[in-house]
C-alpha cells in the first residue's frame, strides 16, 4: 500500500511558538519558500488552510501551483458559503490548471463565532452536516454529469445545472468524529482525516468509518495528522518537546488565554483533549500541546529520532493509515527537516514492509 505525505502551507511562518505575523497576514516569500521546500522534500500534497478571516485557500493554492511542477494541494473548503455548483467549477478549473494536482478537504463547521463572521448565524451541528451532505451531492453531480441535471433539496435548488469543465481526479478529504460526521464521511470521503490519537483510538475510528462507508459500497483511505519532533537522540527530542510546551504555555499566559480547564466545542477536539492525559501516550505520542491549547486542531505529535518516529508511523500504517499530514512548530524549517530526515526513511520502511512475503496460515 503506498504511503502519502501531506505538508502544510499557512499564510506566514508563524505557529503556536513562533513569530507574530499579524502585520504580514500573507507573507509571499514564505509561501513561495514553503512550496519549493515541500516539493523538493518529497511531500505529495500540502494542506492550504481555511479561516473566516484568512487569505482565500484556493487562490493561494493556484499561486503555489504556478510556482511548482509536481506538488499536490489539499485545499480546505467550507460548504455553505459558496453555491456548490460554483465551487465545483472553481475546484475543477484549479485542478485542470494545475495538471490534476488538487484535492479538497471539506471543513463542515467551526466555532459559532467564526461561522457567524461569514454569515452563518444560529445553525446547529446537525443542520451543518445535513447541508454538507447535500452540498457534496450537488458538487459531485456537477463534476460527473454528462448532461444538465436538476436538484431539489432542503438547502439547494438547481435547475439544469451543468459544468463543461470536469476535474481529472479530485479526491474528497473529510474529517469529524460526531455521529453526523461519520455518516457523511461514509457517503462521501475518499480519504477520512483524523488527528493524532493512540493506536487503539485510531483503530476504533478506522473501524467505525469502514462500517459507515461499507453501507455505500465504498472503501476510503485514511489520513493521520501529526506534529513530529525529531532530533539526533531521543533525549534531545523529548527535551525539545518540553521546550515547546513551555513556550506555548508562556505565550498563552501572556495573551490571557487558558492553559487548562477549557472544553472544546467539537467532538474531534474533545476526543483529542481526553487523550491528553499527562503528555505521553503509547510509546511516542506526545500530547502536551493538546492539553495546553484545548486540543485546538492538529496538536499532537510523535517524538524521537527519525528512526524512532518512522517506526511509530509504521505502527499506524499497519492498521490502515496511508496518508500522514505532518507539520512542525517551525513550519518552514521543520518541513525541510522532514523532507531530508523522515520522509525518505518512512518510504523505505514501507517498501521493505510491503515486500515481505505473505505467510499463509496452515
Amino acid at each position: 500500500m503506498p504511503v502519502n505525505f501531506i505538508g502544510y502551507i499557512g499564510f506566514n511562518n508563524s505557529s503556536e511558538i513562533q513569530g507574530d505575523h499579524r502585520n504580514r497576514v500573507l507573507d509571499i516569500d514564505y509561501v513561495n519558500a514553503a512550496g519549493r521546500a515541500q516539493e523538493e522534500g518529497g511531500f505529495d500534497r500540502v494542506l492550504i488552510p481555511f479561516g473566516s478571516s484568512s487569505p482565500e485557500s484556493q487562490i493561494v493554492a493556484a499561486h503555489v501551483a504556478a510556482t511548482t511542477t509536481k506538488l499536490g494541494f489539499l485545499v480546505a473548503h467550507r460548504p455553505g458559503f459558496t453555491q456548490p455548483t460554483v465551487a465545483a467549477r472553481q475546484l475543477a478549473t484549479l485542478d485542470q490548471l494545475s495538471g490534476g494536482r488538487v484535492a479538497v478537504h471539506i471543513i463542515t463547521g467551526g466555532p459559532d463565532e467564526e461561522m457567524a463572521r461569514d454569515g452563518d448565524v444560529g445553525s446547529t451541528k446537525a443542520e451543518r452536516y445535513a447541508r454538507t451532505d447535500e452540498y457534496l451531492d450537488v458538487l459531485k453531480q456537477q463534476w460527473t454529469a454528462a448532461t444538465p441535471f436538476d436538484h431539489q433539496g432542503r438547502h439547494y435548488s438547481v435547475r439544469q445545472g451543468f459544468s463543461a469543465i470536469k476535474p481529472s481526479n479530485l479526491p474528497v478529504f473529510f474529517g469529524g468524529s460526531s455521529p453526523e460526521a461519520v455518516e457523511v464521511a461514509g457517503r462521501h470521503a475518499d480519504v477520512y482525516a483524523l488527528w493524532g490519537e493512540t493506536l487503539e483510538q485510531v483503530g476504533e475510528s478506522l473501524s467505525q468509518i469502514r462500517r459507515s462507508a461499507a453501507r455505500y459500497g465504498r472503501s476510503p483511505g485514511f489520513s493521520l495528522s501529526l506534529r513530529p519532533v525529531i532530533a539526533d537522540t531521543e533525549e534531545a527530542a523529548w527535551k525539545r518537546a518540553g521546550e515547546i510546551e513551555d513556550e506555548v504555555r508562556a505565550r498563552r499566559e501572556a495573551a490571557g488565554l487558558p492553559t487548562s480547564g477549557h472544553r472544546p466545542p467539537n467532538a474531534g477536539s474533545l476526543r483529542l483533549l481526553e487523550t491528553a492525559t499527562g503528555n505521553r501516550r503509547d510509546t511516542r505520542l506526545w500530547t502536551g500541546v493538546a492539553a495546553l491549547t484545548g486540543a485546538q486542531g492538529n496538536s499532537t505529535g510523535l517524538v524521537g529520532t527519525p528512526e524512532q518516529v518512522a517506526d511509530a508511523m509504521l505502527d499506524y500504517y499497519d492498521i490502515g493509515i496511508d496518508h500522514f499530514l505532518i507539520r512542525g512548530f517551525d513550519p518552514l524549517g521543520d518541513a525541510v527537516h522532514y523532507g531530508r530526515d523522515l520522509i525518505p526513511l518512512v518510504r523505505q520502511k514501507v517498501a521493505e514492509r510491503d515486500a515481505r512475503p505473505v505467510t499463509l496460515a496452515s
